[in-house]
């Protein structure tokens, strides 16, 4: 028993030895918005407080356009993953767009609750603060979800939808983030809050790429500092938790506003059936398949992707 008791006590001290090397070398700490704000807020950044969040957004456009392109990010992105879009968009079209809750500068909930009902509630009072009662709405991935929920919750807001790569229907993944698997990992998830080498957000954002070459280092430098965001990483873990609800999937038949289906082809997260899925749900869909791209094509092809969009919206060049 004397030597069981020293070798389990040797164990635990190379255990401990090994996760205090791991945090030397890999532990980061929090940054506030304060830190961040200067790189990635500045103008036309602007923030609004909505149900005790200091909300991150850009309104970009001719502001008197009364139907703005609102566009929402997916899980640990920011609004930041429309850029190319939207200096392409807005000689056109006023575009507004807004880091959700749990990402970005916006930060998390106040009360941790990341189902995708209050994230409807959040988008609605977001708005209602910028004066709009009408829009057309899109969304990657997370945001899709978001976007095609709210579309059935609140038919009379969106006249058009933007589903790119977008969430919700029931579906096997080929492939999915090293940082997305080890939030929904019990105690890994827990070191993740702490633990974040910039490898991982590295090979994160490489996953959802179909081209690897295309992910810079400034653009994993933006992932790894807003990750890092105080509250972002336990937001992460909360939002896996909560985990997507299907029910309403049987109601996407029922949605009326015209809707472009904007895919991938080589998206391993969120694989490209099931966007032929919601072009046989939807009764009023444009399907548009793009080659040589990922989960997000509007940051991995901006040029490309967003001809479609300008087509759907009437705004060809």
């Amino acid at each position: 028993m004397k030597k069981v008791a020293k070798i389990l006590k040797w164990l635990l001290s190379v255990v401990g030895l090994l996760l205090m090397l791991i945090i030397l070398l890999f532990g980061h700490r929090d940054k506030t918005v304060e830190e961040l704000s200067s790189r990635y807020a500045e103008a036309p950044s602007a923030f609004v407080e909505i149900d005790g969040m200091a909300v991150h957004y850009r309104d970009e456009g001719d502001p008197r356009d009364s139907l703005p392109l609102v566009l929402i990010h997916g899980t640990s992105s920011s609004l930041h993953t429309f850029d190319v879009w939207v200096q392409l968009i807005k000689p056109y079209k006023r575009v507004v767009r807004m880091d959700l809750p749990g990402f970005g500068l916006t930060g998390p909930f106040p009360d941790r609750n990341y189902h995708i009902d209050h994230y409807i509630d959040f988008l609605e009072q977001f708005l209602a603060a910028r004066g709009i009662e009408h829009c057309i709405l899109g969304g990657n991935s997370l945001g899709g979800y978001i976007a095609w929920e709210f579309a059935l919750a609140k038919p009379e807001i969106p006249d058009k939808l933007i589903l790119i790569d977008a969430a919700g229907y029931p579906q096997r993944s080929a492939s999915v983030p090293v940082g997305f698997a080890l939030a929904r990992t019990p105690f890994l998830n827990k070191l993740l809050t702490y633990i974040t080498p910039r490898f991982l957000v590295r090979s994160s954002v490489e996953n959802v790429y179909a081209d690897k070459s295309k992910v810079s280092d400034t653009l994993v430098d933006r992932y790894f500092d807003l990750t890092l965001r105080a509250g972002n990483r336990q937001a992460l873990v909360d939002r896996m938790k909560s985990g997507f609800d299907t029910l309403k999937v049987p109601q996407i038949k029922n949605i009326q506003a015209p809707t472009l289906v904007l895919w991938g082809a080589q998206d391993l997260l969120i694989p490209v059936d099931v966007a032929y899925r919601f072009h046989e749900d939807l009764p009023h869909d444009t399907l548009v398949i793009l080659d040589h791209n990922g989960h997000v094509p509007m940051e991995e092809s901006p040029e490309e992707s967003v001809k479609a969009v300008l087509r759907f919206i009437g705004k060809q060049p």
